[in-house]
């Protein structure tokens, strides 16, 4: 770490320019407040790079010079702080020279200001660095980075910025706080960047695997995607190859087959039609002869039959009278019998009639349920218009008179079903089931109106409780009871919420039989001092909250499904018994038979009495004239046998003749197709490949589809899906997904890799820990030392807490470094526990300021303390003061004028400050005090 050797001002506040020597090892800064001493102090921080105090900054010292510019410059010691040459502090920044000259330069920018920096070798003045170039100057950020390289680190920083009365800051600090400002000055800065490379470096690596995951998923699903695709894809190609293979294969080989089976059938038609033409010409020869002796046969026929004719005309006359006789008499028998085949079911009737009846009564029956079920399903409709828009369901019609006539006497008031909410849908039934006594419970929001409601009540005879004594429900039921699955956005009855925070929920009888006390299921099952029973409530009964009217409506839309199949079995049974009834009425009808026997008894037995004499006379004359007229039948039927084989001869040779014209034609014709057809078969043979119409080919075609038509019919339901469904028609979705699955495979395997390289980062972490802990441990023992030999300087017994280190992440970020402080043999006091008094805190913080400061292998560094003995008194002022001295850093300390002299004894350089007098522009130059004694060397 550098010392500052010298600073230079230039326009700084209203400092004109002066030249400070600091070249010693303890430089105190004294004056009267205001004089400038915290100016001095900002434009070394400022030189630094640091912020100033007490949220100054400074563009306002810069602008209080009324220039267009302003500058510090400071000269640093370079030298080697051991024998190498590379220990110079500056060696990094390429500068070699035992005495290194740091410069900042503010200038007017427009409206603002702007501070650039530059480090050169040697002392070099202000008006030689005016013509550097403007390449060589610096920003802010490149020379905190310069400074950090040349021992001012980040933490000797934070101590540098200290505001005024700020020096007991320190022991403010957390234990963790401050184990991290020890690392930060002791500790190896290496080890420590290693350390978080390698942690970065592993959350990089994590945060690559965790990325890859994501895409490999991303890419498992697209894949799979794909497949589906791929899938949709190979079954369409495989509908449009079916189609193909149907219409240019199938269906016009099976229709060639079944054309060709058709052809041969006919072609065996035909030689058999022209055989049968061969025998009707051999038949038509036959017939020309034997035309000429039928021709004879039928004279002869003729004349007998004339002469028996007039023989059986005269019969006849006699035959007609004698029936004209009978038929009267044969009608009346006749119908005495009809009547008696009708009695003789007489028994069956009666079991018909009682059939009839029964089948009436149950049409009837069934009349009467189809209405009740009718009914009831208008009913159920009205029901479901009713919650059509509704956001709770209606109370009964009761309820609402009643309300309403509480509204117009001015009675605030509210039900319990307006307010209840059911938070928890797996125990609504139990809920609906306690509550459903007191879902029209009303509730006064005044206890003054319970006289007047109760009137009301008892004149309107309303049977639900009336009840004033109401509160809000409990924030935090017990989480069991039923009272927490329910929301109340009013008061309830206190004796409902009572009821209800004793109910205890549990799972099943069996758990809530261990349980014991009152308790209910979700299925509602309801156990109390009385006992158990079932509140169960059906979801079409559901009253609280927008979800009983969801429940009420799916309800009802069952009720009104399961009626409708009830109205459609009772049509159909209606039917059924119609139709039996009319058969059972038309089997009944034999019950008239018995009357009209028993009515006409006389009538039909004189009937049966004169029915044979008159049967015998007809009987004979029905002889005589049979016997005629089965001989004039006879020769009738001869003369018609002569005729018809006459006429027969004749139509069969006409026939014959006719045929055997048309089957000549017919088959000339025929001929003629078959040959056509046949030619144009062969031409749709030749057309076909020879491995399609091959026997066994053609066999298994018939064997999958049976037929041309079947095929057909295939060919149509293939095409109708190739039409409504989805499919996917893109081939390249197959080099998709060859692609895709390429993708994910190389995605896998950088997976793997990624995995393979975040477990050598995670062995790196560790490793890095490891080292980062050894440093840490040798750090903490390093600022332990260097704290007890200070306290044992300042008369203090200083004891510091050991972190607990250890392989883990956690414990790192919680270890804690815990310093305790002796005053005087009072017992251990802690950082910042509030039992030190203001003077003790100052020590306790230089104890820790300067023990960041001591280092025995490599001395030096310089801080900024602004007024430290502001609350020690003279015996403390030389404790501290002595060891000061006995570090090897640099100091700079301010003090007012009005403090003890003893102030000044440590001091090697005394700055002297002084107000700026009014109306001067520039303040008084800075006096300087210097022992004659040359400081000790501070190498």
């Amino acid at each position: 770490m550098f010392h500052l050797q010298s600073l230079e001002l230039l326009h700084w506040d209203y400092c004109q320019r002066l030249t400070l020597p600091l070249d010693g090892a303890i430089i105190t800064v004294a004056g009267p407040n205001g004089s400038g001493k915290t100016t001095l102090l900002d434009a070394m921080r400022t030189l630094l790079g640091l912020e100033c105090s007490g949220g100054r900054s400074y563009k306002t010292y810069a602008r209080h010079a009324n220039a267009d510019s302003a500058w510090l410059r400071a000269t640093v010691d370079n030298r080697p702080q051991t024998r190498q040459a590379s220990s110079r502090p500056f060696a990094r920044c390429l500068l070699y020279t035992d005495r290194v000259t740091l410069a900042c330069r503010i200038d007017r920018n427009g409206g603002d200001w702007q501070r650039r920096y530059i480090m050169v070798e040697g002392d070099e003045s202000i008006e030689s660095l005016v013509q550097r170039s403007d390449k060589e100057w610096l920003g802010i950020e490149h020379w905190r980075k310069r400074l950090e390289g040349a021992g001012l680190s980040r933490a000797i920083a934070r101590v540098l910025a200290l505001e005024q009365g700020q020096t007991d800051r320190l022991c403010e600090y957390s234990p963790k706080e401050l184990l991290r400002l020890v690392f930060d000055v002791f500790g190896d800065q290496d080890v420590l960047d290693r350390y978080e490379e390698a942690r970065g470096h592993q959350r990089q690596l994590g945060q690559e695997v965790e990325a890859a995951e994501r895409e490999l998923a991303h890419g498992r699903a697209q894949r799979a995607e794909l497949e589906s695709r791929v899938n949709l894809y190979q079954l369409w190609r495989h509908k449009i190859g079916e189609r193909e293979l149907l219409g240019t294969e199938v269906i016009p080989v099976l229709g060639w087959a079944e054309d060709r089976a058709q052809l041969a059938g006919k072609v065996r038609d035909l030689h058999r039609q022209r055989r049968d033409h061969a025998d009707e010409l051999r038949q038509r020869s036959e017939l020309r002869g034997n035309l000429m002796g039928l021709l004879d046969a039928q004279t002869q026929a003729a004349a007998r039959v004339e002469s028996l004719h007039e023989e059986r005309a005269a019969a006849l006359k006699a035959q007609e009278a004698a029936r004209a006789a009978e038929r009267p008499v044969e009608e009346l028998v006749k119908r005495i019998k009809e009547l008696e085949g009708l009695a003789a079911i007489e028994s069956d009737a009666a079991q018909l009639t009682a059939l009839v009846e029964q089948l009436e009564v149950q049409k009837h029956q069934l009349a009467a349920d189809w209405q009740r079920l009718n009914d009831q399903r208008q009913d159920a409709e009205r029901a479901l218009a009713g919650l059509q828009g509704q956001r709770q369901a209606p109370p009964p019609p009761d309820v609402m008179r009643f309300k309403r006539t509480l509204a117009e006497a001015g009675i605030g008031h509210h039900v319990m079903a307006d307010i209840v909410e059911i938070a928890d849908e797996r125990w609504r039934a139990a809920a609906e089931g306690v509550l459903r006594g007191s879902r029209w419970v009303v509730v006064l929001e005044k206890a003054g109106d319970e006289g007047k409601a109760m009137a009301i009540a008892e004149r309107e005879r309303y049977r639900h409780y009336v009840v004033s004594d109401a509160e809000a429900a409990p924030a935090n039921p017990s989480a069991q009871s039923l009272l927490a699955v329910m929301k109340f956005s009013a008061k309830a009855p206190s004796w409902l919420l009572r009821q209800l925070s004793h109910i205890q929920r549990v799972d099943s009888t069996e758990a809530g039989s261990k349980q014991g006390g009152e308790w209910i299921t979700p299925q509602a099952y309801h156990r109390d001092g009385r006992g158990g029973r079932s509140v169960f409530v059906d979801p079409g009964d559901y009253q609280f909250g927008a979800a009983a009217v969801a429940a009420r409506r799916q309800s009802i839309e069952q009720r009104l499904a399961q009626l409708d199949e009830k109205l459609t079995a009772v049509a159909q049974e209606q039917h059924g018994v119609q139709r039996q009834l009319k058969d059972a009425q038309h089997a009944a009808q034999g019950h008239r038979a018995a009357q009209e026997l028993a009515t006409r008894s006389e009538e039909f037995a004189e009937a049966r009495q004169a029915l044979p004499a008159l049967a015998r006379a007809r009987s004979d004359a029905s002889a005589r004239w049979q016997r005629l007229d089965t001989e004039h039948g006879e020769a009738v039927s001869a003369r018609a046998h002569s005729e018809n084989d006459y006429r027969q001869a004749q139509e069969r040779l006409r026939n014959i003749e006719r045929r055997a014209d048309e089957h000549l034609r017919e088959w000339s014709g025929r001929q003629t197709e078959l040959r056509t057809r046949s030619a144009t078969s062969r031409e749709h043979k030749l057309r076909f490949p020879a491995r399609w119409i091959t026997p066994a080919q053609i066999a298994g075609l018939r064997d999958k589809f049976t037929s041309a038509t079947q095929a057909k019919l295939r060919l149509t339901s293939i095409e109708e899906e190739l039409e409504r469904g989805h499919w996917e028609t893109d081939a390249s979705v197959e080099e998709k997904l060859t692609l895709m699955t390429a993708a994910v495979m190389l995605q896998d395997e950088q997976l793997q890799q990624r995995k393979a390289s975040n477990e050598a980062a995670r062995i790196a972490v560790d490793n890095a820990r490891s080292r980062y802990i050894d440093v840490l441990k040798a750090t903490v023992r390093r600022y332990r030392k260097n704290l007890i030999d200070l306290g044992e300087q300042a008369g203090v017994v200083v004891s510091a807490e050991l972190p607990h280190l250890d392989q883990d992440d956690a414990l790192l970020r919680q270890a804690e470094l815990k310093v305790n402080f002796n005053f005087d043999g009072k017992g251990e006091i802690g950082l910042n526990d509030g039992e030190a008094s203001g003077g003790q805190q100052v020590i306790k913080s230089l104890i820790l300021l300067v023990g960041l400061m001591k280092d025995d292998e490599t001395p030096g560094g310089f801080v900024f303390i602004d007024e430290p003995f502001a609350h020690l008194d003279v015996r403390n002022i030389q404790i501290v003061g002595h060891f000061l001295k006995s570090t090897r850093a640099q100091y700079v300390l301010t003090t007012p004028i009005t403090h003890n002299v003893e102030v000044f004894e440590p001091a090697d350089i005394t700055l002297v400050t002084a107000k700026k007098v009014k109306g001067e522009r520039w303040a008084p130059p800075i006096g300087v005090l210097q022992r004659r004694m040359p400081p000790p060397d501070v190498r």
